[in-house]
This record gives C-alpha cells, structure tokens and sequence, in this order.
C-alpha cells in the first residue's frame, strides 16, 4: 500500500484534486478538496482501492482522518463513496463521538447513511476509535512548544492537525514551522 504522495496539487474539482510528483499526475479523491490550493506542495495520506473494475486513490489532509476513513471501510454495506461523504461534512471527532454516544441522527445526517447503515456503524466501531492518549500528550507538548514560539492557538491547531503525530517530537516541530511558513 502506498502510505502518501507528496507533491505538486494542479487541479481541484469538487470530488478530487490532482497531484503532481515525478511528472505523473494522480487523481485522489478527497473529503473537502477546497482545503488543498492549487500550486502548493503537500503531502497527502493515501488508501488505495482496487477492484475488478476500478483503481482509485482516497486521500486525507491528515492521519487521523484517514484511519477513520479506515476503519469506517470496515463496517458491513459501507464502502468509500459513503465514507468519503461522512468525513466531508463531520469532523474526525465528531463522527467518533457520534459512534460512542450512540447518535443515530448524527450520522443519519451524512448522505447515504439511513437508519440501518448509522446502526451497523455503531455496531462495528463502538469503543473502536478511542483516540490514542500517548499520541494526545504529545500533541499537548508540540503545541505548548509552538506557543511558547509565539504563534497563535488558533493557528497552532490548524498546523497540528495537519503534522504527523506518528514522527518524534523534534520531527514535529520542523514539520509544523515548515507549515507556518507556507
């Protein structure tokens, strides 16, 4: 499985955006698209999905959002086209607290999602999608290092959101002042 493409985006739609590395162009469809400009060099978190008829890529902004879409391909009668929707119009906490506290008309909410799908969804994930507290903590001390640099909160949780919080701590803070600077 390819983990992420980084490159050039070259063209937004409302379904997907272009990216461009090493001349080839790669068509990943994404939850919000519009989050991506054109000409900026980004990173995008990868699935693939591959079928008898079909090879697409679905890619995120960042890793939480992707393992969410991950595990939401998990449950029975869901499949990307519904999943991608869900992350669209929901945050990643949001959806994940919805499944916890047992929200049927939250995700009822989402397009394709009837009562039975919102209910196989809870089945499936209730208690699945804790989210990891080692991986908060650092979180917590990347962004007390950012603000101790004087950037601003609001600002410091966009960046965080998007810096891979699977990398050392020191990686993390190169990769958010990276993204300060864009």
């Amino acid at each position: 499985m390819i983990d992420y493409i980084e490159g050039k985006i070259t063209n937004i739609t409302a379904s997907y955006v272009v990216i461009m590395t090493s001349g080839i162009g790669f068509k990943v469809y994404t939850p919000n698209p519009y989050v991506f400009k054109e000409e900026e060099t980004t990173k995008i978190y990868l699935y693939n999905h591959i079928r008898e008829d079909e090879y697409s890529l679905y890619g995120s902004k960042n890793i939480e959002e992707r393992e969410l879409f991950l595990k939401l391909l998990n449950v029975k009668g869901l499949g990307p086209k519904v999943a991608l929707p869900i992350l669209a119009t929901g945050s990643v906490a949001g959806v994940i607290d919805a499944i916890d506290r047992e929200n049927i008309l939250y995700l009822q909410k989402f397009p394709k999602v009837g009562e039975k799908l919102a209910r196989q969804i809870i089945l499936d994930l209730k208690g699945k999608l804790v989210e990891n507290k080692e991986s908060k903590v650092i979180n917590e001390e990347l962004a007390n290092v950012l603000e101790s640099l004087g950037y601003k909160k609001p600002d410091i949780k966009r960046v965080i959101g998007e810096v891979d919080s699977s990398l050392p701590l020191e990686s993390q803070i190169k990769e958010a002042l990276r993204l300060f600077v864009k």
